[in-house]
């Protein structure tokens, strides 16, 4: 196991601790008191707390090496965690509307109020920190896994920062509306962040070519070598963290087949060395002096 793999194991295992502990705390206080905006917050930790698994699951999956099935590695599970979680988001935030617009109906007077208010301050603090270390660890290790589940908690900021405002309205005003109008808000939240996350993760699954500007980028690095004439037929896509590419070069007719070898070798290093991991398949082609590749008519023999 590499360092990097050690690191996003790690990074997804603290999520899960601090998930399990917040949700915990909301639920038991959330009952206690009886607020469905703390409870709606309590089962939105609850789909974080569970993303965090597969978070988990997905990266010890990523990382193991290229077997006789996978020949490409197992890149792609980080991707179908992702969609796994961005649908279980979509989930509870039509769960808690559903349960918000019945709640019009029979407001409740939730005592102690001030509890949820101490317990949303632990989670913002908490999210807050666990969130900004998930993504800057997604962005060095580019693990769209962890940083699925790191914009997840970081909305969670968001959400809890909104569920301590309506408590606070609550016990100081007196205002039962606030709430189911917070359970909604909250629930609107989570869709759009599980939304976002679903078309995401369809880009992926559905192999969808990266950036223009990271293959404006491979363009410059492949035309940085003099002897090639240029190249063609430049296709990309992405497994998880691992990205892939596969490109046409051409050559002078005469090169030396040795010198071609190393110019595609300087290519694939400096590539890797650039844009991370990347698996790079090049085939070279000779050009005549009008630019043309020279092909050979080959009969196919049954």
């Amino acid at each position: 196991m590499t360092e990097m793999d050690a690191l996003k194991k790690q990074t997804a295992w603290m999520s899960i601790v601090s998930n399990t502990v917040l949700v915990i705390l909301k639920l038991a206080v959330g009952l206690y008191v009886g607020a469905l905006s703390l409870i709606s917050e309590a089962i939105h930790s609850g789909v974080d707390l569970i993303a965090a698994f597969i978070a988990f699951w997905a990266v010890r999956k990523a990382v193991a090496p290229p077997d006789k099935e996978h020949d490409y590695g197992h890149g792609k599970f980080e991707n179908l965690s992702s969609a796994v979680e961005a649908l279980l988001i979509v989930g509870t935030a039509i769960f808690i509307i559903y349960e918000a617009v019945h709640k019009f109906d029979t407001p409740l007077d939730p005592e102690f109020l001030q509890y949820g208010v101490y317990i949303m301050i632990i989670s913002i603090i908490v999210n807050f920190f666990v969130s900004r270390r998930l993504i800057a660890v997604a962005k060095k290790t580019d693990s769209q896994a962890l940083e699925a589940d790191g914009l997840h908690l970081q909305s969670d900021v968001w959400t809890s920062v909104g569920v301590m405002l309506g408590l606070v309205g609550m016990k100081v005003f007196g205002f039962l509306w606030l709430d189911p109008v917070i359970a909604i808000v909250v629930a609107l939240i989570i869709f759009r962040a599980g939304y976002k996350m679903v078309m995401e993760s369809a880009r992926e699954l559905t192999d969808s070519s990266l950036s223009p500007e990271e293959e404006k980028i491979i363009g410059e690095i492949i035309m940085e070598h003099k002897d090639l004439i240029g190249y063609h037929h430049l296709r990309t896509r992405k497994s998880g963290s691992y990205k892939l590419l596969d490109v046409h070069v051409t050559f002078e007719k005469d090169m030396p087949l040795y010198k071609v070898h190393d110019i595609c070798d300087d290519i694939e290093h400096k590539i890797r060395q650039k844009m991370g991991n990347f698996d790079v398949t090049i085939h070279p082609e000779p050009v005549d002096k009008n630019g043309v590749v020279i092909k050979k008519n080959y009969v196919e023999v049954s």
